[in-house]
């Protein structure tokens, strides 16, 4: 019943959730789609915990794709040992750096008054919620060894499933709890990410691939003397 309702009522409900929510933000607050940058407020800390964890999170998000869009393709390609020692090497360093740099910027955003400041409920639940997916993720990938095999075989007929509207929570219930755990909380993210920061992910600035270009001049008032 549990699994029943963690695997084939939550995902929609949080589906349901996000898209009202973005329509809603959209409809009333537009202008909200950014980030919220406080760079010019604290900037040390904010480099060595956003870096690592743009970029580490981004491929992360990719590998997890891959393996829903092409498994057979993930299937081949571990088929060598050598090849998925290589794979699961990289994506548990990748699980690493995205660790490090999250608690760099938790750090950040608990002990810096400046930046503190203008810190709300809502980014702190944010962290809490990545940095609980990142340790569930990373510990999934040391204590269950060769995930990039089994996740096709499991989590990608369930996802699948998802879309298709044909449920198939048996491969999501037979998986152990450090991993059921990590599924859930992406689901409670889908289903808060209209309501925090993570928006700016929509807010591409793609129009700037085909505007006109701007001339900046310079213009320097002259001292009198």
């Amino acid at each position: 019943m549990i699994d029943l309702i963690l695997f084939a009522i939550l995902p929609y409900v949080a589906v349901t959730i996000a898209i009202v929510g973005l329509i809603w933000r959209y409809r009333t607050n537009q202008f909200s789609f950014s980030s919220v940058s406080s760079q010019f407020l604290e900037n040390r800390q904010l480099f060595w915990g956003s870096v690592p964890w743009h970029y580490g999170i981004i491929s992360l998000f990719l590998g997890h794709l891959i393996g829903i869009l092409f498994p057979s393709s993930v299937m081949a390609f571990n088929g060598l040992p050598i090849r998925l020692y290589i794979l699961e090497g990289t994506g548990l360093t990748l699980g690493l750096m995205v660790l490090i740099g999250l608690v760099f910027l938790l750090l950040r955003r608990v002990t810096n008054p400046r930046v503190r400041a203008v810190t709300s409920r809502m980014d702190l639940v944010l962290l809490l919620l990545l940095l609980l997916s990142i340790v569930t993720g990373v510990g999934t990938a040391i204590f269950y060894r060769w995930g990039s095999s089994w996740y096709v075989q499991t989590a990608t007929p369930y996802l699948r499933s998802l879309f298709t509207f044909s449920l198939e929570v048996e491969y999501m219930a037979s998986l152990p709890l450090l991993v059921k755990i990590h599924a859930v909380n992406a689901f409670i993210i889908l289903a808060v990410f209209p309501f925090t920061r993570l928006v700016h992910m929509l807010s591409v600035p793609l129009a700037y691939l085909w505007r006109p270009y701007q001339i900046v001049i310079w213009r320097r008032r002259r001292v009198q003397q």
